[in-house]
């Protein structure tokens, strides 16, 4: 954080170091010297996305061929709304991912009479034809929801349709609850849009299509959903000689984005049938955790990215991740990650390109305390057995942290600590803990320390193979509370952690032994 003003006292004190910014508050805190816990609070974010005013609901990502960029439309959360007419949309551009431009709002809710008191999610699509963007929306009220249209020339003004208006009751779906619609162009070189909705107490995904973006016919089911969930924010998508559907789970127990495919739009409908539950993985195809939610994806012709709302917590509560009664809030930042593509049709979330090459500036790193035993250090590695850890120096606002951990064995347990600092009454770690004998890993949130209540029941992460030469590449980003962790381009595991900025961070052994090379730090 720059201060303008500083108090002459202030200015009088003779600098001991910083670790960032020429911070006043800092440089008065021995800031290289100490380890001790300070209390800090978010600032501007500046990596991943909060507008200056509320926060970032359901973000609808849009790659537009005309200006060559992103566009993500997104539900604009005020905390607090209006009582009737809330969540209009808003947007932001982007050609990295890696910083935005606030497009302000485009799409305002109608007024309290009308159908579209307050927006839920849409999509946007350009036509070549007739040289306009198309955005289907969610207009939502407390009797019903209904499919509404806006149409614009250049993505600033937007008209929305006077005669364009679909509703669930007109073809035996819930009146309640209709929404979400996603269009995309298929194969037969027809438009379909898929909207989430109910038959019955059924969820279901039903398909429209059309020629001309203009005029819809009903298709039917296209995909029944399992069980008793109901699938969200639907998002359909062709990669290689894949077929996709993006999707969040609505339902508490899961709360999670996830994913099926097929080789054709058939067989990825067949996916569902009969409750059957065919999954692409094991880990019933979790793309993230439960602080990752709404995704949707967009892609530039040479890659294609997802982005989620990260959503803040009640009273800056790192333990209310989503297990009830502590849910989270609705809405947060705006976070992206790149999908990638394996042999097997599967898909998992890397870093952003973007994103990484703004970390630009190296940390010096400094080891402030370590556990009496079980820490070895040599050449700038660090060998921890058993109950271990070793402590480095305060992190920057925003901050890049990676290293290497080799483990002895598949059953070792490591993991990576923050807020931690030699006098912290609480500190969060992320867990990297063997399951299934070793086999398989998953990634656990603890709050530790004298006054942690231990493992965060709700945000668990999903089960990923153990590599097979137990090694984990492991890569961190964060911008204030938002923490973003990578590991081998196969795990992502997005959560929110207040206090991260500007504390020190450990990393950990629990189990076995692991050595830790290649740490750095860079911030910007």
């Amino acid at each position: 954080m720059k201060t303008m003003i500083y108090s002459l006292a202030l200015a009088a004190l003779v600098s001991l170091g910083s670790c960032t910014n020429d911070d006043p508050v800092l440089t008065q805190k021995d800031w290289q010297g100490t380890a001790t816990y300070f209390a800090s609070t978010d600032e501007q974010f500046t990596t991943y996305y909060k507008p200056a005013v509320g926060y970032v609901g359901d973000p609808m990502p849009f790659y537009d061929p005309v200006e060559q960029n992103f566009k993500i439309l997104y539900l604009q959360d005020f905390r607090p709304n209006p009582a009737n007419t809330y969540h209009p949309i808003w947007g932001v551009s982007t050609k990295d991912l890696s910083s935005y431009q606030s497009l302000g709002e485009l799409i305002p809710t109608g007024t309290a009479a009308e159908a579209d008191a307050a927006l839920g999610t849409g999509s946007t699509i350009y036509n070549e034809a007739d040289k306009l963007y198309y955005t289907f929306y969610t207009g939502h009220t407390a009797k019903q929801e209904v499919i509404m249209m806006a149409t614009s020339s250049d993505f600033k003004t937007w008209t929305k349709s006077k005669s364009f208006y679909l509703q669930g009751g007109d073809y035996g779906y819930s009146v309640k609850d209709f929404r979400d619609p996603f269009v995309f162009k298929g194969d037969d070189g027809q438009y379909h849009m898929i909207i989430s909705t109910l038959q019955g107490t059924k969820g279901v995904l039903v398909e429209f299509t059309s020629s001309d973006l203009k005029s819809w016919a009903h298709g039917g089911i296209f995909m029944s959903m399992m069980w008793d969930r109901f699938y969200e924010c639907p998002d359909i998508f062709k990669m290689g000689d894949w077929w996709y559907l993006v999707y969040s789970e609505k339902m508490a127990a899961v709360r999670r984005v996830q994913y099926f495919k097929g080789h054709t739009l058939d067989e990825l409908k067949a996916c569902t049938a009969n409750d059957a539950g065919v999954w692409p993985d094991n880990k019933e195809g979790f793309l993230d955790s439960r602080a990752f939610y709404a995704g949707k994806t967009a892609s530039d012709g040479t890659n294609r990215y997802i982005w989620g709302w990260c959503p803040t917590r009640a009273g800056n509560d790192n333990t209310a991740v989503g297990a009830d009664p502590n849910e989270p809030e609705w809405a947060g930042n705006l976070v992206a990650h790149r999908i990638i593509q394996h042999e097997d049709g599967t898909l998992s979330l890397g870093s952003v390109e973007g994103i990484d090459k703004k970390y630009t500036t190296e940390s010096p790193l400094k080891v402030m305390a370590k556990s009496e035993t079980g820490v070895t250090e040599n050449a700038d590695k660090y060998v921890l057995t058993g109950d271990a850890y070793v402590l480095f120096n305060r992190l920057n606002v925003s901050n890049k942290l990676s290293f290497t951990v080799k483990a002895s064995s598949k059953t070792d347990k490591f993991g990576f600590s923050f807020v931690r600092g030699t006098d912290s009454k609480k500190y969060y770690t992320i867990v990297v803990s063997p399951e299934h004998g070793g086999d398989d890993k998953k990634l656990n949130f603890e709050e530790n320390g004298e006054e942690g209540i231990g493992f965060v029941n709700g945000i668990d992460g999903y089960y990923f193979p153990t590599p097979a030469n137990n090694e984990y590449n492991v890569t961190i980003y964060t911008d204030n509370s938002v923490c973003v962790v990578y590991i081998n381009d196969n795990v992502v595991y997005t959560n929110r952690i207040y206090g991260l900025q500007k504390n020190c961070w450990s990393i950990n052994s629990y189990e076995g032994t692991v050595e830790v090379s290649n740490v750095r730090v860079n911030y910007y």
